[in-house]
């Protein structure tokens, strides 16, 4: 059996540890024992429906009550679990069928495991001829014991953000989880008898489904788990749970930090909440702004948040999860540089006075990682130096599959390119400076879209989170930008124009260039992905 299996079947067989859902209206606590005997008897399900080693099920659940044994019972039959992209009110429902077809035929899905809230997509899913199945149905079945697992079988084929229309997967085998639970373990220093997480993080996004769920059921650590719409609908359900359960480790993207903030700003008073107890929040996901880091320390101080509980994190699923931790009980590292400098000559210089930019370090690599920068000609790069960030290492994905079938995502070398733009410090460290298709080059600059974005976001009216930079005319000599943003206020022309000016003169403060235009949106109208980033290139068509 697969060190990756043997370890959470043997470990849910000891621990008293378990997993806590249903909050805040109907909580309910699960020990890991308990719910390897309802994977068990899912498992009976599965393998009557005939999954068997090697098989890809797909799953369409909302419940981490109900994706967790079922996630385990997937990996008792030897198969690999892809969690479906989940429709919204939202959503065009037979778009989302089509869009959903498209995976499940991608990755040759043997079977579709349907749970709440989603039952009522069952048939559309059924009306193209795969199998379905629901919870409900397989938790009915006889238990069945697990069968023969190997290293190098695939656990999960992760959805990459957006993945519609051309669905591609990342291969994540049983052993790149082990090698990545256990580096994250070491890095955040877990002690399974006194840490409680707490995790609102959707379980169709690596962070939410590996870091936040495959993990601590591996090791058997105490897990309070809710869903995003939980999060959306309670507006401070986050830090209620934390002082609830004395969690002492969370997690979650740069923006819903922000929104925290708001929140405790706006909803709460100094005592309503202990926060003390938490002593690793990670940052991740997208890009972490320093400001944002500490606008939420200053706003959690009066409930005892303490500011070296805050850890910048680097990650994506093509590391399994998780490649580089800041360290615990430091919190946020801010490394300062001549902007200028950073963006003619691609070098990172500090600096304290002119025009500088605040970089958020994201600490060392993980154990079983190893990193390097290269230039556009691949000549690797000295500390301090900007360019593409590739890694190599035991986490690390073998590849993909694609409509083109498997695609391997390392080089002859193992190295895996990223497509994040970045430099190493001299201790090793980590920085992201932004995403190399993103990148806007004007005059010879680089001009980084997180820039325009933060600087956009400072206007009054303009919704958290919801501006976007977009790249116009790109890689000709008249390449330049536009700035969308979301606001309540779209529908009043003066509040519109005021807007529309203000983004102009804050972006030229902080990138000295000015967007080719500003367009003031409905809130909604920005493309994201499932799990909350912008999509930029998608956000074209509303700036053109």
């Amino acid at each position: 059996m697969s060190q990756f299996t043997e370890t959470m079947f043997q470990n849910a067989r000891w621990s008293m540890k378990g997993m806590v859902t249903g909050e805040p209206d109907a909580p309910v606590r699960h020990t890991w024992a308990e719910v390897h005997a309802r994977a068990c008897r899912i498992a009976g399900g599965l393998a009557a429906a005939g999954v068997g080693h090697g098989d890809a099920v797909a799953v369409l659940a909302g419940a981490p009550v109900d994706i967790a044994p079922t996630a385990q019972g997937i990996w008792i039959r030897g198969a690999s679990v892809t969690m479906l992209h989940q429709p919204t009110p939202r959503t065009d429902l037979l778009r989302w069928a089509e869009e959903t077809a498209a995976v499940l035929d991608t990755i040759d899905a043997k079977t579709v495991v349907v749970g709440e809230p989603f039952l009522p997509a069952a048939p559309l899913i059924a009306e193209r001829g795969m199998r379905v199945v629901t919870t409900d149905e397989l938790l009915k079945s006889t238990a069945v014991r697990p069968i023969q697992s190997y290293d190098d079988d695939l656990a999960l084929m992760q959805l990459t953000s957006g993945s519609t229309g051309s669905p591609k997967a990342v291969h994540i085998t049983h052993a790149n989880v082990v090698a990545n639970a256990e580096a994250m373990f070491v890095g955040a220093k877990v002690d399974l008898d006194s840490d409680v997480i707490v995790s609102w993080l959707p379980c169709f996004h690596d962070m939410g489904m590996t870091g936040f769920l495959t993990v601590p059921m591996y090791f058997g650590v105490e897990l309070i788990k809710v869903t995003p719409m939980d999060f959306l609908r309670d507006n401070l359900l986050w830090v209620k749970l934390i002082d609830k359960y004395k969690a002492t480790m969370t997690a979650a993207p740069n923006f819903a930090y922000t929104l925290l903030a708001k929140r405790l700003r706006s909803l709460a008073t100094p005592g309503d909440f202990d926060l003390s107890s938490l002593r690793w929040a990670l940052s991740g996901a997208e890009q972490v702004d320093p400001a944002d880091v500490e606008n939420l320390c200053a706003a959690g101080a009066p409930h005892g948040l303490a500011p070296e509980a805050i850890l910048p994190a680097y990650g994506m699923a093509e590391t399994t999860v998780a490649a580089s931790f800041s360290a615990c009980g430091v919190g946020m590292t801010v490394d300062e540089v001549d902007a200028d400098l950073l963006a003619v000559l691609h070098r990172a210089v500090p600096a304290t006075r002119g025009n500088t930019r605040r970089l958020v370090t994201l600490g060392r690599l993980l154990d079983g990682l190893e990193a390097r920068i290269v230039d556009e000609d691949g000549v690797v790069l000295s500390a301090r130096g900007v360019g593409v960030i590739q890694l190599r290492g035991e986490p690390v994905t073998p590849g993909y599959t694609t409509v083109a079938g498997f695609i391997s995502a390392q080089d002859d070398q193992g190295w895996y390119d990223t497509g994040d733009l970045g430099y190493l410090t001299e201790k090793d460290e980590i920085v992201v400076c932004g995403r190399l298709k993103d990148v806007i080059i004007m005059a010879g600059r680089n001009i980084y879209p997180t820039d325009i974005e933060r600087a956009a976001a400072r206007v009054d009216g303009v919704r958290p989170g919801c501006a976007v930079a977009v790249r116009l005319d790109a890689g000709h000599s008249r390449e330049s930008f536009a700035v969308a943003v979301e606001s309540k206020e779209f529908g009043d022309r003066e509040a519109v124009r005021r807007i529309e000016h203000q983004v102009v003169h804050e972006v030229v403060i902080e990138v000295n260039a000015r967007p080719r235009s500003v367009v003031v949106l409905a809130p909604g109208i920005i493309p994201k992905t499932p799990s909350g980033k912008l999509r930029r290139a998608h956000a074209l068509s509303l700036v053109t």
